[in-house]
């Protein structure tokens, strides 16, 4: 006879299952995270990403704002810990497109597309968003969210396996889309802005100005959705952290320009 596993019993067993076949690491802030990849694996997908993405989407013909957007870039990486920098073969694109974002992938991969430029209006302003990407990967994130997205495949198949009900299998769904599985959720998105602003001051840039960022960004958006269901910290949220870690910003600063870090990326 078969026996009846309920709800509770189901998800108690699913979540031991998926224990199992996690890693266990922590990010920078000592955050616990759960990844299943290589870093040669993540580096491979990275590569494959870009050179999709470049084959796709055109290089900008401007020049001058390549050359900038590369200064800036050096600037970004140079600051990094000596392992990311000696051990990756770093890489920046600037795409011809009015999208107002950036990107960096693993492997050193670093995309910006041109409309970011009328919004991060200076030197400082375009190294917080570099920043901040290149911290998404020192972070690990891509690796914790292909992890999960896995971990949540893997997770609804066991569940309808071990006779799991439908309202069960719809909570097991919401509750993984509301937070823990969006690309790059708040919590990663918070890890980076922490991580951008230390890395943006270690390389001489103005930590302040990551503030100013996004307010540019707050004017330019559009409505926004409740922050609860975002996968983004809303920008009001996301300056008042930024301020709260500012001081010590301030003091990497100070630390770089006597070290004679003074970045001088002109536009």
């Amino acid at each position: 006879m078969m026996t009846r596993l309920y709800p509770c019993a189901a998800t108690g067993m699913l979540l031991v299952l998926l224990s199992l076949l996690a890693a266990c690491a922590s990010s920078p802030l000592e955050r616990r995270q759960v990844v299943l990849y290589s870093e040669a694996d993540m580096t491979a997908r990275g590569e494959a990403a870009y050179s999709q993405m470049r084959a796709e989407i055109p290089a900008s013909e401007d020049q001058r704002a390549t050359r900038y957007v590369q200064c800036v870039a050096d600037h970004v990486v140079e600051a990094l810990p000596e392992a990311q920098r000696e051990n990756t073969r770093w890489e920046v694109t600037l795409f011809a497109s009015e999208q107002v974002n950036a990107f960096a992938l693993p492997g050193g991969k670093i995309g910006v597309y041109e409309g970011l430029l009328d919004v991060a209006i200076n030197q400082h302003q375009l190294a917080a968003v570099m920043a901040h990407e290149v911290g998404h990967v020192l972070a690990n994130h891509s690796n914790e969210r292909a992890s999960q997205s896995a971990l949540r495949n893997v997770g609804f198949g066991v569940a309808q396996i071990l006779g799991a009900s439908e309202s069960t299998l719809r909570a097991l769904d919401v509750g993984t889309q509301l937070g823990l599985f969006l690309p790059f959720n708040r919590t990663q998105e918070s890890e980076a802005d922490v991580i951008g602003l230390t890395l943006m001051a270690r390389a001489g840039f103005e930590p302040d100005e990551s503030i100013s960022l996004w307010e540019n960004m707050a004017a330019s958006a559009g409505e926004r959705s409740p922050e609860l269901l975002s996968t983004h910290p809303s920008p009001s949220t996301r300056m008042d952290e930024l301020r709260l870690r500012m001081p010590a910003a301030e003091a990497e600063l100070d630390a770089a320009q006597a070290r004679g870090a003074t970045p001088d990326c002109i536009r």
